[in-house]
């Protein structure tokens, strides 16, 4: 069962179980655990009591085929208890499925590629057509050895690295909050990959607006 949304979620949690709703509020936002933290950021800090969040485990960022699916049982599970339902993913690899199962559900999701794209704004993502980059957010940067070094077997067979990432030549750390910590983790991230590194803040982008613009809108058709 995914973590109550009542307590702290921790990077272990938000990685291999997601996060629970509280079952609070009008509107659910149903998202990657991988944005849990900043999107409890952004609505909290904005006070909008009416949005609820729930997670799907972030380790899913490893196996997009599995997303549309797990979207689904997740809408159809909560979809009695909450008025709308809103996705917080982009595409997130799915080529599209995503996309197409939430217009088979009726949901709204996140507009772009995937949180690395909207992180940095879609359209400022799209201008710089980066194919030889590898991206690391906050959540990723704490969670490196989880989502990359284990899976990929890098910890087992190191030889395996220049064939995973002999096609990148940059590691861009999309910093969404300024801490020197992270930015340290980063760098190192970078060299174990052989890589160049690149520091970007982004802070939370187009996130930010898409969530402003779902509780606005969700206020507005709330009331009598």
């Amino acid at each position: 069962m995914p973590s109550n949304a009542n307590t702290a979620p921790t990077e272990t949690s938000l990685t291999d179980t997601g996060l629970a709703p509280t079952g609070a509020g009008k509107v659910l936002l149903l998202a990657c655990g991988a944005l849990a933290r900043e999107i409890l950021d952004i609505t909290r800090g904005n006070g909008w009591a009416h949005l609820d969040l729930a997670c799907l485990p972030a380790i899913l960022h490893n196996h997009p085929e599995r997303i549309p699916d797990a979207v689904e049982e997740a809408v159809r599970s909560h979809r009695n208890h909450y008025e709308r339902i809103f996705v917080v993913y982009a595409d997130c690899g799915t080529g599209g499925l995503l996309k197409a199962r939430c217009a088979q559900l009726g949901v709204e999701m996140v507009q772009g590629p995937h949180c690395y794209s909207f992180f940095e704004g879609n359209a400022a993502f799209s201008a710089r057509d980066e194919i030889d980059a590898f991206y690391l957010t906050d959540f990723l940067v704490r969670q490196f050895d989880a989502f990359v070094w284990h899976p990929l077997g890098l910890d087992r067979h190191p030889e395996l690295r220049d064939m995973y990432f002999g096609h990148y030549k940059t590691l861009v750390y999309q910093a969404q909050t300024d801490d020197p910590a992270l930015l340290e983790k980063a760098q190192h991230c970078a060299e174990r990959l052989g890589l160049a590194f690149e520091y970007r803040f982004t802070g939370y982008g187009d996130l930010t607006t898409e969530l402003s613009r779902i509780a606005h809108s969700s206020a507005e058709t709330s009331l009598p």
